[in-house]
């Protein structure tokens, strides 16, 4: 069945499903301290099976409705538990942190109060935003992974307990997240969002983006945290170029995965744009490559400083790919670095020029069970360039499982995307 904001999947278990957030206009035909209690609301039915949250607020710590002034006065918001909240604890979900709060707030998260919205909690992240889960379960079917890191800012948003949350993608650490638990995921273009106040695992690949509800919330954040330009005007589906790419070097597309992207394929062309197949398998490779150096280099030289002190309080599997990081060469992280920079400006070479480009973003439905959130063979090519991904969801199977598509735009151009990503919203939903 077509994916719907507004209806619990059939076949889904009993207490899981979505729970969709309500839009911004109705919020504020019924008050700015509204959508903090509803958020409250839902935390305290959802989160006892969802566990998305590693810290919440506490009543005291929420400022009043009535002194909130700005575009998103009064909106509740997660922030993934690598970014500083200030009054918060930022442990990264791991042991090896503090418990103590931080006293100031990373730069995009002050974007949003400044703008009038409330952070309510901090959401769970996969240790040190890499691979080590925690504790959160996918709210469409509590059996299955949310995927990762960005699991509990994913999770917290599809089980309505807020309409956004910020999220960081190192690989694929926003879209894979979005597209498991069945909503829209944003990574922005490369440097486009400060990350001052982030816990950094990888300077060259670390982005700091969010999920939301739906695309209206997602442009309403894109207002305040990204630079107001470039933008078109009157963008349209209708004539618009897709370049598709339904590959990955790493990993095949399932088959409920692929059925996605051709009914999005379909709906695309019904409308009037055109739809053309591009083999980048070549270029894929190559940048699967370059992801692997700069990614083990950097997160070795990291995390080395928290190895030294507190060895004992880390999984093995960090401290394995800790110690394949020192093992890399230099002089291939160099080489690597490069390519990156170079590739980064090529939109044509892999798109041939296209508005867009239309991929999967992920092998296909949530895994089942938790030890496992899924592999970011079909989102790294493009973290590595620094374009912007976007992931919408399309269809929900009889298990209560999404499938979506990633949408993926030129470096710098995201509120083109963004405005794509809107059209094609509305075409799916009628």
């Amino acid at each position: 069945m077509l994916y719907s904001p507004s209806a619990n999947a059939t076949g889904s278990r009993s207490g899981e499903g979505n729970h969709p957030y309500p839009s911004f206009t109705a919020l504020q035909n019924v008050g700015v301290g509204a959508a903090v209690q509803h958020s409250l609301q839902m935390i305290s039915q959802r989160e006892a099976d969802v566990r998305a949250w590693a810290h919440l607020a506490t009543a005291s710590d929420l400022p009043e409705a009535d002194s909130l002034t700005g575009p998103l006065a009064g909106v509740p918001f997660a922030v993934k538990d690598v970014i500083n909240v200030a009054g918060m604890p930022t442990r990264c979900g791991s042991p090896a942190t503090e418990t103590s709060a931080v006293p100031f707030n990373a730069a995009c998260v002050e974007l949003l109060v400044r703008a009038g919205a409330v952070p309510v909690g901090k959401a769970v992240t996969a240790e040190f935003a890499f691979r080590h889960p925690g504790p959160t379960r996918n709210p469409r079917n509590l059996a299955h992974t949310p995927g990762g890191s960005s699991s509990g800012s994913a999770a917290a948003v599809a089980a309505g307990m807020v309409p956004l949350a910020l999220s960081t993608q190192t690989g694929g650490s926003i879209i894979r997240p979005a597209a498991y638990c069945g909503v829209p995921g944003f990574k922005p273009s490369y440097g486009f969002v400060s990350r001052d106040g982030l816990q950094l695992t990888s300077e060259s690949l670390d982005t700091i983006g969010w999920h939301t509800s739906d695309m209206d919330w997602m442009l309403r954040a894109a207002e305040v945290l990204l630079p107001a330009g470039p933008r078109s005007n009157a963008l349209s589906l209708q004539g618009a170029v897709v370049a598709v790419i339904d590959h990955a070097p790493e990993l095949a597309l399932e088959e409920e995965g692929r059925d996605t992207l051709e009914l999005v394929v379909q709906r695309l062309e019904q409308a009037g744009a055109r739809c053309m197949r591009v083999d980048a398998r070549e270029h894929l490779q190559a940048l699967v490559r370059a992801h692997t150096a700069i990614m083990k280099y950097e997160f070795a030289r990291n995390l080395e400083p928290v190895v030294a002190v507190r060895k004992k309080r880390l999984s093995a599997s960090l401290l394995q790919n800790v110690q394949e990081g020192w093992a890399t060469d230099a002089g291939l992280y160099l080489e690597m670095c490069a390519y990156q920079h170079e590739m980064r400006t090529q939109w044509k070479v892999l798109s041939g020029g296209a508005d867009f480009i239309l991929t999967p973003p992920a092998s296909g439905p949530a895994p089942a069970g938790h030890e496992f959130t899924g592999t970011p063979a079909f989102n790294k090519t493009w973290t590595v360039l620094g374009w912007p991904c976007l992931h919408l969801p399309v269809r929900i199977n009889g298990a209560g499982l999404p499938t979506g598509v990633q949408l993926v735009g030129p470096w710098k151009q995201d509120f083109d995307l963004l405005s794509y990503g809107a059209l094609l919203e509305h075409l799916l939903d009628n």
